[in-house]
């Protein structure tokens, strides 16, 4: 069935959540953490507030998380979105992962919602640098500010132009696929329900149930790589 809607689609997005990153081998937010801190929230250090306030525990949390993320690689799926790109059969892929993965493989219509761990930048002057800089400490920029990661911090508003992108690419969509998202944070969950207003169809893959499968046209509970490999093998049929 997703064989025929894939083939079938003029204009496809793509939404990708941390159900795509754990198949290569990345912990979601919650599990990214080691033992130092089982006791503590993450969310407590993912905040504009830690980052002021907390500094030096803010630098240790992220630096783990980037070091996690080299450590780690785009699995089969990611390339097969690239080359459906390259292809034409894909539009655009909206993402909740910070981790570049999507670029990584070769996708450049990307919009990353959450930002990316990718970079870092001088919360002063704004200059961009790898996040690189992160394990070797190298936190201050030339102007004294602080290099700080390029996600979005609790706290900070997403970034306009990856929501502008998404909500654009929303509308044209006539088919919308789901790939590892449970769906329940907001703008990304909102964009599903609107590509389904707008007439377009809908396919969630999850390992888990979502709060929005009984509005898809077909739900795949089954791992994103599996399900990828088979839509190339039958498409190559």
């Amino acid at each position: 069935m997703l064989t025929e809607m894939f083939r079938e689609a003029k204009h496809t997005v793509v939404l990708t959540g941390a159900g795509m990153s754990t198949e290569s081998g990345l912990p979601d937010f919650r599990s990214a953490i080691d033992g130092m801190w089982n006791d503590v929230d993450p969310l407590q250090f993912a905040s504009r507030d830690a980052m002021q306030f907390e500094r030096d525990l803010f630098v240790r949390f992220y630096k783990q998380r980037i070091q996690k993320l080299k450590g780690a690689r785009p699995h089969s799926g990611y390339y097969h979105l690239a080359e459906w790109e390259r292809t034409g059969d894909i539009g655009c892929i909206l993402t909740q992962n910070v981790d570049g993965f999507h670029q990584q493989a070769g996708s450049r219509n990307v919009a990353e919602m959450h930002g990316t761990l990718c970079d870092i930048y001088c919360d002063e002057c704004g200059e961009k640098a790898s996040s690189d800089g992160y394990l070797t400490d190298e936190i201050t920029c030339a102007c004294g500010g602080f290099k700080r990661p390029g996600v979005v911090l609790f706290g900070e508003p997403l970034p306009l132009n990856a929501i502008h992108q998404a909500k654009m690419e929303t509308k044209k969509a006539d088919l919308f696929i789901v790939l590892g998202s449970s769906l329940q944070v907001s703008p990304a969950n909102v964009f599903p329900m609107e590509a389904k207003r707008n007439g377009a169809k809908l396919v969630i893959v999850n390992q888990e149930a979502t709060e929005y499968d009984s509005y898809a046209d077909l739900v795949i509970n089954d791992k994103i790589g599996k399900v990828l490999d088979d839509l190339v093998k039958s498409n190559t049929h």
